[in-house]
């Protein structure tokens, strides 16, 4: 990507300064209260909207924070064109980073044990997500404008973990001992 270019990311920070504006902190912020949406290092939620500004995609705007100074953006004229354009353009399945699948990809090298006794784990994890999902849900009502987005987006997160506890179950299954794959078959 050369320097002037936009990437993904960038496409997503003019979406979340939006309407109303934001500084670098707030981004991150709801970024990591987003956490299956953040994709992205720390410092980029920083670098990023600094370049964008550059650019001309974003105004940039000094205003008092809690304890000093801070930069707020907001959308320009270029940034809302920017986001058409590319709203317009032909939609691609982003390439999936998935730690359970990788995890399920090695079992031949690590054992079908270790494998079976750590997937597991992953439901607290999705348990922990699904309580966000509930969080951003309510924090959906105070955002009139994009409510109803919002809330399309929760239902497919919400879908996503489904899948995941769906596959926790499938690698317990497949790769339980061969005495406890026969009970489960014959209990079935």
């Amino acid at each position: 990507m050369s320097r002037d270019e936009l990437s993904l990311f960038s496409y997503e920070i003019l979406g979340l300064v939006g309407r109303t504006g934001a500084g670098a902190h707030d981004l991150l912020r709801w970024a990591r209260r987003g956490r299956m949406l953040d994709w992205a290092g720390e410092s980029q939620y920083y670098a990023e909207p600094k370049r964008l500004a550059r650019l001309g995609y974003l105004d940039a705007r000094k205003e008092p924070g809690r304890t000093r100074e801070r930069t707020v953006y907001t959308l320009t004229d270029r940034g809302r064109e920017a986001l058409r354009e590319w709203a317009r353009t032909p939609v691609r399945f982003t390439p999936l980073k998935s730690e359970a699948l990788l995890r399920v990809m090695i079992t031949d090298l690590v054992g079908a044990e270790i494998t079976r006794d750590t997937i597991g784990t992953l439901r607290d994890d999705v348990a922990e997500l699904s309580a966000q999902l509930d969080d951003a849900e309510l924090r959906a009502e105070a955002l009139p404008h994009r409510r109803e987005n919002l809330l399309l987006v929760i239902r497919f997160l919400r879908r996503l973990l489904d899948l995941h506890l769906e596959l926790v179950q499938e690698v317990e299954d497949e790769l339980a001992p061969p005495a406890a794959r026969r009970e489960q078959e014959a209990a079935r």
